[in-house]
């Protein structure tokens, strides 16, 4: 009998016109969109690859048919089939071109009528040569499966698109991991206070703000557009109010966000010799050796004791307010041990007990005769369940809080088994190895004896792998359930950085990954002693290096972190934090305080950046089709003097009052915009009777690249946004979930375009900095500091890296290794450099 609960064939398993490198890299891609779609467990892909060492899965006619070995469809959750079409051909094994690759995932025998269709084909060339080509995934799967085809087209016309709210306004999620618990919890508090309807819609998906769960089973991700609508005699204020909360949440969910990639420059262990080896997901770096303590799965039985249903409503009610009070406890001693934001996680577990959802299952099992505990467990699994096994990765990392927060009410109900499921941690350090763990379970971990963390399930975003990077222990997680298997006790070394773990090494591998470890503790005692240290090259050259921060608040810990001053203000958080917009008085007061942080230091502010990825409902700026390439950032605030006038007025105020300031314009594409501003600011200067501040352009779109030596008549300086010059060079928005690992800002083209930056400010004696991601890669730095680039301005944690590299070198050196990047024919031969450069920083 078949264990799918989902279709074989989807649009969402299939994908057009893919280009993977190699065989391996398709199975990858193709084991991705089963695992994404959760029909398997991540590890499956290792399986593939075992199966394309032992047998042939070519089938044929440009197709081939990579499935798992039989040993391993314990990692299956549901029978499927991931489509690969791969119009410019793949070279499978020797002399085989693979034009549509057909991944299974089968525990039965679903897929078998497929296939013989897939055979029939062979036999009309015309219709499977099509295929090669084809745009539309229905068409492929139609020659498939008719039936299935049919259905997914049929509910393609006929979803129909619930109704808003009489108010209603459109939002784009400016949180980068999405709509989570932390995020969501804030909401629902902001829903519930609305006193009026709140709804919130993403196409046919209605969810009701006030519940923590209809909002999390939204699975919202950054840059999806959602529309939130109200109604009531209080609609219009109720809906301003709230829009304020959810975007105020942005800056700090972007802030969020950057801290959680490992340091930039930080790689994997390898080792020497043919290790056995788990493979998952990085989620704090970090290289550790320990035995392996393994935690094996309870399996807990609740007695189903029927009670008096008012004593039960009773004892479910008592130990929902018991639980609600320890996560109060829990979320302060948390905010101690690893920050307030972390702490968050707890006071978001608290709202799922306020959640309809699940109250409202538990109280229909109690009221059909069932017992408390019994019920309580029956409603937890079952909405934890319907998270896990959403396609959205983010999402399912949810059903963890969902588990853990109803194990704390559990307690309260049936202590006896509390005391039995309760994990039994390890005497001596370890590296644990468990299926999950829960917030509750990671923020009470002994940090003396846990080494580091290998889970076979979970995901780096979810509350546990956030939980391990602020606690410093290295972890990987969705290792898959054969990690499970390993024999506590066994000698392991866990690479938090590369994704592994290694069993049985042997004395050679021990002592190179001590060596690693011992160069990684220098590496980072170096960073710490010479933070402090100037930017000087070994022959005497001094790069400055900036901070990319938003608030006053932030400068101390960039201080501390070796940043001589403020190389990119970004004052659109201004904007986006409060869901208003702030007046001459509040941006002044901004202003002044960051440059008095910053004593006397540089402070570069770049004016309102807003359009593209960044949107502002309150602004009440024109939809279009494509923001990023409409009207953004300085096109934006010309034709919005509301905008220009105050925040030029309030900068210059800030000047006069002894600022050591310099005025940055965003999205600058051509010389009339560069003397249009000009004339305004020089107008509000004389206003204020501030001294001349310096202004500069920010350099994002080719033209600006080409036209650098016209324009350095007219500016002061240059600052380089990488991220969005790579994206408008290459043509890839840098938010496609398909393309966005291809928007690489070392691309040969990118480099060219800075150095022709750099050579056309030279011409009148300016300078040029960076603020855009490679900055803070010490490998990227020290190739923008070979292209000639005065300043780096970069994220506070990778300013010590990025220091200790840029003193390690020469500027011959320098200048050398950015020539060959800039002669070279790809991002991956640009790459490829490193291996040979900065040899004593990559231990």
């Amino acid at each position: 009998m078949s264990i799918s609960t989902k279709p074989l064939l989807a649009p969402e398993l299939t994908r057009l016109k893919a280009a993977p490198a190699d065989k391996e890299a398709a199975i990858r891609q193709a084991c991705a969109l089963l695992a994404d779609a959760g029909y398997i467990d991540p590890a499956y892909a290792d399986s593939m690859m075992r199966r394309e060492a032992v047998a042939e899965t070519y089938l044929g006619q440009g197709v081939a048919i990579p499935h798992g070995m039989n040993a391993d469809r314990g990692l299956i959750r549901h029978n499927g089939l991931a489509i690969l079409q791969i119009p410019g051909g793949l070279a499978w094994n020797e002399g085989q071109i693979v034009k549509l690759v057909v991944a299974i995932a089968a525990q039965s025998d679903d897929h078998i009528a497929v296939l013989r269709r897939l055979t029939r084909l062979f036999q009309d060339e015309a219709a499977l040569e099509a295929l090669f080509v084809t745009d539309d995934p229905l068409a492929i799967i139609a020659a498939l499966d008719e039936t299935a085809a049919a259905n997914f087209a049929a509910d393609a016309a006929g979803a129909a698109v619930p109704a808003d709210l009489a108010l209603a306004i459109e939002w784009t999620v400016a949180y980068p991991n999405g709509l989570h618990a932390r995020p969501a919890s804030r909401w629902v508090d902001a829903a519930k206070a609305a006193g009026t309807r709140l709804q919130v819609r993403r196409g046919a998906d209605v969810a009701d703000p006030t519940r923590l769960v209809s909002l999390l089973q939204l699975g919202l991700r950054a840059g999806e557009t959602v529309t939130v609508s109200a109604d009531g005699d209080n609609a219009a204020v109720a809906l301003s109010t709230f829009m304020r909360v959810i975007e105020g949440l942005s800056a700090e969910e972007q802030a969020d966000a950057a801290k959680a990639p490992p340091p930039a420059g930080r790689k994997g262990w390898t080792p020497a010799t043919n290790l056995k080896t788990f493979s998952g997901v990085a989620a704090a770096p970090g290289v550790v050796i320990a035995p392996v303590h393994v935690l094996k799965a309870a399996s807990v039985e609740i007695a189903d004791t029927p009670m008096d249903l008012v004593a039960a409503s009773a004892a479910l009610d008592q130990a929902i307010a018991a639980t609600l009070g320890e996560l109060k406890t829990v979320a302060a001693e948390a905010a101690v041990k690893v920050g307030q934001a972390e702490a968050a996680i707890f006071e978001a577990q608290a709202e799922l007990l306020s959640d309809p959802e699940i109250l409202t299952k538990a109280s229909v099992l109690v009221v059909g005769g069932h017992g408390p505990a019994w019920s309580w467990r029956a409603a937890v699994e079952e909405v934890a369940v319907s998270l896990e096994s959403n396609a959205n990765p983010l999402l399912a990392a949810r059903a963890s809080d969902v588990r853990d927060v109803g194990r704390r009410v559990l307690a309260k109900l049936a202590p006896e088994v509390a005391i039995r499921s309760a994990i039994v941690l390890p005497s001596t350090p370890s590296i644990l190895v468990a299926a999950d763990l829960t917030p509750s379970d990671t923020i009470g971990l002994d940090t003396t004896l846990i080494a580091g963390l290998a889970t076979a399930q979970g995901g780096p975003t979810s509350h546990t792998a956030i939980l391990a990077r602020t606690l410093g222990l290295p972890a990987v997680v969705a290792m898959g359930a054969g990690i499970l298997d390993t024999k506590a006790g066994t000698t392991a070394i866990l690479d938090g950085a590369g994704g592994r773990l290694y069993l049985d090494p042997g004395e050679a591998d021990l002592a190179s990954a001590r060596a690693f470890i011992e160069a990684d503790v220098r590496r980072t005692a170096s960073e710490a002693e010479g933070r402090a240290l100037p930017a000087t090259t070994t022959d005497g050259h001094a790069i400055e290096i900036g901070a990319n921060i938003n608030k006053p608040s932030d400068v101390a810990g960039a201080i501390d972190q070796g940043a001589e001053g403020v190389g990119l203000m970004r004052t659109e958080f201004l904007f986006l934090d409060g869901g208003h917009t702030p007046d001459e008085e509040e941006q002044f007061a901004t202003y002044g305080a960051m440059a008095e942080n910053l004593g006397g230091r540089p402070l570069i502010v770049r004016t309102l950046d807003i359009g593209g990825d960044k949107q502002a409902p309150h602004l009440k700026l024109p939809r279009e089709e494509n923001p990023f390439l409409g009207v953004r950032g300085t096109r934006l605030t010309l034709r919005r003097p509301d905008l220009m006038r105050p925040q030029l007025r309030a900068l210059y105020r800030v000047a006069k009052a002894g600022a050591n300031l310099k005025i940055m314009l965003p999205m600058i594409t051509s010389l009339d915009e560069i003397l249009a501003v000009r004339a305004v600011a020089e107008e509000i200067r004389a206003e204020v009777g501030a001294p001349a501040v310096p202004l500069g352009i920010m350099v994002e779109v080719p033209s600006t690249a080409v036209m650098a030596d016209v324009y350095a008549e007219y500016v002061d300086f240059f600052s380089i946004g990488t991220n969005d010059l790579t994206q408008y060079t290459l043509a890839i928005d840098r938010q496609h979930p398909e393309l966005a690992a291809e928007a690489d800002s070392l691309h040969p083209a990118v480099l060219r375009l800075i150095r022709k930056t750099v050579e056309g400010a030279a011409r009148h004696g300016r300078w040029v900095g960076v603020c855009g991601g490679i900055a803070g890669d010490p490998f990227g730095a020290s190739l923008l500091a070979g292209l000639g680039v005065d300043e780096l301005s970069m994220t506070v944690r990778d300013i010590p890296a990025v220091k200790v590299r840029l003193r390690s070198a020469s500027m011959a050196d320098l200048r050398a290794l950015a020539d060959k990047a800039v002669a070279a024919r790809t991002a991956g031969e640009v790459r490829a450099l490193e291996a040979s450069f900065g040899q004593g920083d990559a231990a």
